[in-house]
């Protein structure tokens, strides 16, 4: 149970560290953000103040979560929806130039400051699209308020935190052989990578102190969850340096074993969601929205336009 567990924090602790390390990239005072919205401040529980972009648009609202990236790594993506939606994206509390309150970390708590924004903003029945860890936030959101929805679209984040440990379990990480390059990559918009960085303690209280077992009980409204999708073991075997059989068997393991996990965290959302649609991207990043923008693109607007 711990290593599957431990497999999950590994990979928001990984995403985490590469936020801090584009966000490193010194601003220049004489930079401005290309990306067409607008920047609007909202303070929630009475003292916290949160930036939320407003690109405009036509049709109804969508609104963009992060785990720990700001409003800003939508910067691309956005403006290119605006034409069937109005969007807005949150950058939460203690990420990027929102407040950074010593509290205030909770799922419920980000829930309520999302609840806040839109109500401050007048944004009525909105489709909440949340990245990674942002799912626990939609999920508990759509709980608490399901008639103030329309509906809901996890990339990558219809997952479970607390995951338990599956048949095959995860290997010993220290056996897995080394990767030929760091990957997936991908580029974030300059606005993203010119924000400040975010401490340790505000890492740990979105991606450790708040992990939660979701529960999908409570959602009325239709879901779209897109996940990653592993490739081949072959395909992703030419990705390391594969040093000798002991090596490749663990990471044969390891490629078992995540797709055991994701096998489960869809069936546990189709348990609770049954019409559900699940949508899987083989090879695609954890910033999916980036990785493969316009496979987002049109699954957004084949959501948006189902009845």
């Amino acid at each position: 149970m711990k290593r599957a567990a431990s497999f999950v924090v590994a990979l928001a602790l990984l995403a985490a560290l590469c936020s801090d390390e584009v966000a490193a990239t010194q601003g220049n005072a004489s930079w401005r953000d290309p990306s067409p919205h607008q920047v609007r401040w909202v303070t929630v529980e009475a003292s916290a103040r949160l930036e939320v972009l407003d690109w405009g648009g036509s049709g109804p609202p969508l609104v963009l979560l992060g785990c720990y990236l700001t409003a800003h790594a939508y910067d691309e993506i956005a403006p290119q929806l605006t034409n069937q939606f109005h969007v807005y994206a949150i950058t939460r509390r203690g990420i990027g130039a929102s407040d950074r309150p010593a509290a205030g970390y909770t799922v419920q708590r980000s829930a309520d400051d999302v609840a806040e924004v839109l109500e401050a903003l007048d944004v009525q029945r909105p489709v909440l699209v949340g990245n990674s860890c942002a799912g626990q936030i939609l999920t508990l959101f759509a709980s608490r308020h399901p008639n103030r929805l329309s509906g809901l679209v996890y990339l990558d984040g219809a997952g479970d935190p607390t995951t338990p440990a599956y048949d095959p379990p995860m290997p010993d990480f220290s056996k897995l052989p080394r990767p030929l390059q760091r990957g997936p990559r991908v580029t974030f918009p300059e606005a993203e990578r010119r924000a400040p960085p975010f401490t340790p303690e505000v890492r740990r209280a979105i991606t450790v102190d708040a992990r939660i077992k979701p529960d999908y009980t409570g959602i009325r409204v239709p879901v779209l969850a897109i996940y990653q999708a592993q490739l081949p073991f072959e395909d992703v075997a030419a990705q390391f340096d594969i040093r000798n059989e002991e090596e490749r068997a663990a990471l044969r393991q390891e490629h078992a074993a995540t797709r055991a996990m994701y096998t489960r965290w869809q069936q546990d959302l189709l348990a609770a969601v049954p019409s559900a649609r699940i949508v899987e991207l083989p090879g695609a990043s954890l910033y999916m929205f980036l990785s493969n923008e316009a496979d987002i693109i049109r699954e957004l607007r084949a959501f948006a336009a189902s009845p």
